[in-house]
């Protein structure tokens, strides 16, 4: 379950970096709501078997 997780954010890191980190910065609120910025968010990066990115987004949440 853990791996499937860890795959999916590596894979998603390697090959679409611009989107993954906009995700995680957009949902972490760290990025402004701007519809030039909603269009590099990639909604399938939030599944609910992707643990580590929910993870990552909860985490930037507490730290800023």
């Amino acid at each position: 379950m853990m791996l499937r997780s860890l795959l999916r954010l590596v894979f998603a890191l390697v090959h679409q970096p611009t989107a993954a980190v906009t995700t995680l910065l957009y949902y972490s609120n760290q990025l402004p709501r701007h519809l030039n910025l909603e269009r590099h968010v990639r909604r399938e990066f939030l599944l609910e078997d992707n643990f580590l990115f929910h993870f990552l987004i909860n985490l930037l949440r507490c730290l800023w």
